[in-house]
């Protein structure tokens, strides 16, 4: 045996089985102190006082067989193994078993063929019970089982009482160990409802915010549009179409927004119905009533898409749509939706001015508020983000960039059989 398996061994004893369930309880603890730990050193002076006194006894009636100083070191070391318990308690368990051999073979030489010190036993059961509460269950199996055969070697004629006796303290630490184990779970049980409580009232702030200040701008918008052409004795059947266009997709975004909420404000799943790559039709409808000259292209036999991944490219396309209306307004937009066997590709590409490229490149590189230049206006360029996180939560790709004869191109890859069950089905 070398010595990483010697340090291997010392380590298994002393800390690989000492594996309390639970810290022990506040009212335990005074400042550094350990209430246990100190009732370990009274216990273990009295049981050394004990154990001496009986010794010098024994030793007195066979004629002081033992010096003083054999009855002092026996006595020391019946009673040392308390002190150990609390922070070792197999390796005390296992020193209280040796000295009670030890001193059994000390007494039947000299002193008596009883067998072994009475206090010695207290000291055991002690460690015994430690060892149970603390230890993994299968070392508390194995000592059990090695007590019993000790108890019957040592003295066949006491074996039952012996048993009975190493039973007390197995029971007790069984007893003990549960309830530690079920107040952990409750306090475990305490702390995750603690934290659904705190993340529920963090989602209705939000979607008090949400409802206070979006949807009532978003209601404003509705209203004006509807309103706008009113204000007019005769105004251009163009005009009319065009605020027409704005009140529908402010309506459509407060629809989208009340379902947002409701998901905010309930700790359920959200069952209503999700946009897909199905509706896309609609959604190039509404890119052109915003001036875009849209074009779409479905390359492959289109197949039913997981609920993740069919979301996702619908969110990814509204995104990249919603980018060249608001940074590239009257450009062309070509769309191209491409199903393979086992990915859904999406290429959305316009043909934005120079300028506009530029600025939109650097919000898709840095994500940095654009400046005053950049046709965005305030935006901080979270929307490329969000379809990169969406990519990257199935297991997909996404590029946003230039291209090279002046305008943007996007171009995502989602996976539709490998990781799509990762996928989780963002508002």
């Amino acid at each position: 045996m070398n010595g990483n398996d010697a340090r291997r061994i010392v380590a298994a004893l002393v800390t690989d089985t000492t594996n309390p369930p639970t810290p022990r309880h506040r009212r335990l603890r005074r400042g550094r102190f350990d209430v246990v730990e100190v009732a370990d050193v009274i216990t273990a002076v009295i049981c050394f006082g004990v154990a001496a006194s009986w010794l010098t006894n024994q030793n007195a009636r066979h004629g002081h067989a033992l010096g003083a100083g054999t009855v002092a070191l026996t006595a020391f070391l019946v009673s040392a193994p308390l002190v150990l318990r609390t922070r070792f308690p197999l390796t005390a368990l296992m020193a209280s078993g040796l000295t009670i051999v030890g001193t059994a073979i000390v007494e039947e030489a000299s002193l008596s063929p009883k067998g072994y010190v009475p206090v010695s036993l207290v000291v055991y059961g002690l460690c015994l019970y430690a060892v149970t509460v603390r230890c993994k269950p299968e070392i508390v199996l194995i000592a059990e089982v090695v007590t019993m055969l000790g108890v019957v070697s040592i003295n066949a004629r006491s074996a039952v009482g012996g048993l009975f006796l190493s039973a007390i303290p197995l029971l007790l630490g069984v007893l003990v160990r549960t309830y530690r184990s079920s107040e952990r779970r409750l306090a475990e049980q305490e702390r995750r409802h603690s934290g659904e409580l705190s993340l529920l009232e963090e989602r209705q702030r939000i979607a008090r915010e949400l409802h206070d200040v979006v949807a009532h701008h978003m209601s404003v918008i509705a209203i004006q549009a509807e309103a706008a052409p009113y204000k007019m004795e005769t105004p251009p059947p163009e005009l009319v179409e065009c605020f027409a266009g704005i009140r529908e997709s402010a309506l459509t975004g407060l629809t989208e927004l009340r379902r947002v909420l409701g998901v905010l404000r309930t700790d359920g799943p959200d069952t209503a119905p999700q946009p897909g790559l199905a509706d896309l039709d609609a959604l190039l409808d509404s890119a052109r009533g915003g001036g875009l000259s849209v074009t779409a292209a479905i390359i492959g036999d289109p197949v039913p898409l997981p609920d993740g991944v069919d979301l996702s490219a619908y969110r990814i396309l509204q995104e990249a749509l919603s980018n060249a209306m608001r940074h590239a307004p009257g450009s062309h937009v070509a769309v191209s939706v491409t199903y393979r066997g086992d990915y859904v590709g999406l290429d959305v590409r316009n043909d934005a001015g120079s300028r506009v490229t530029a600025a939109v490149a650097q919000t898709a590189g840095t994500g940095e508020t654009r400046g005053k230049d950049d046709l965005g206006g305030t935006g901080g360029g979270h929307g490329l983000i969000g379809m990169r996180e969406r990519a990257t939560m199935l297991g997909g790709s996404l590029h946003a960039g230039p291209r090279e004869g002046g305008g943007f191109h996007v171009i995502a890859v989602l996976p539709v059989i490998a990781d799509s069950g990762n996928a989780v089905s963002a508002q």
